[in-house]
């Protein structure tokens, strides 16, 4: 009977102690890795030319162009940048493709700055159908180069959540956009990006990646941002 007790205090200890801060945690890795604010560009982009092409520029384009188009902005904006992570994990720039450390996170923000600059030239200046027919497209990245750009000069002195200022740089430019266009359109999508970046939030919080202050504060720099660059330049 004792042996007994012991085994089912520790079953019920596993159970209901251990298990659900292991699976938290998991939760809230993954919800890091499928929100990354890199990728969030790639999902604000599809957001808007889907439902609400007008705004930026694209509604005359067929769906395999906008697909194309689509899958042009994810290479620049997601996948150089993740090629460049990877890179500096290779060579021992940082520790891990998280970047959790501070320090570590200088080079990388600068690196993604440079790359969305590039991207926004791109967009607004090489390609040039694209540049005159939706030149939204490239003020956007703009924006979300600009964003980049105050996280990384930020990051010299204290560690701002860059997931925190991706999630709030969507809501301010979906916000800002419905309100400014009257497009009922982004109300869904905007309600379900509120939600997530609570969730998000909350993740990064389980996870002990930031205090709650860095995460306001980055909420506060993309809401800034995005809603200055659709009151200003759309």
């Amino acid at each position: 009977m004792i042996v007994q007790s012991g085994f089912q205090r520790n079953f019920a200890r596993i159970i209901l102690i251990k298990d659900p801060i292991t699976l938290n945690n998991r939760f809230a890795m993954i919800l890091s890795v499928v929100f990354h604010p890199l990728i969030l560009t790639t999902y604000l982009f599809a957001l808007l030319f889907f439902l609400a092409p007008d705004l930026v520029g694209v509604s005359a384009f067929e769906l395999p162009a906008l697909g194309s188009l689509l899958l042009l902005l994810w290479l620049n904006t997601f996948i150089a940048p993740a090629i460049m992570m990877f890179y500096f994990k290779k060579m021992g720039m940082i520790t891990s493709l998280y970047v959790e450390d501070a320090a570590e996170r200088r080079i990388p923000y600068l690196a993604c700055v440079i790359i969305y600059g590039l991207a926004t030239y791109l967009f607004g200046w090489q390609l040039q159908p694209i540049g005159e027919i939706a030149p939204q497209i490239s003020v956007i990245l703009a924006s979300v180069t600009l964003s980049l750009i105050l996280v990384a000069m930020v990051s010299y002195f204290w560690k701002i959540s860059a997931h925190a200022t991706g999630i709030g740089g969507a809501i301010g430019m979906l916000s800002g956009l419905m309100i400014r266009f009257d497009e009922s359109a982004l109300l869904l999508p905007l309600l379900l990006t509120i939600l997530i970046g609570g969730w998000l939030m909350s993740a990064r919080l389980q996870l002990n990646a930031h205090t709650p202050s860095q995460i306001v504060a980055g909420v506060f720099c993309g809401l800034l941002v995005s809603s200055a660059t659709v009151y200003f330049y759309f």
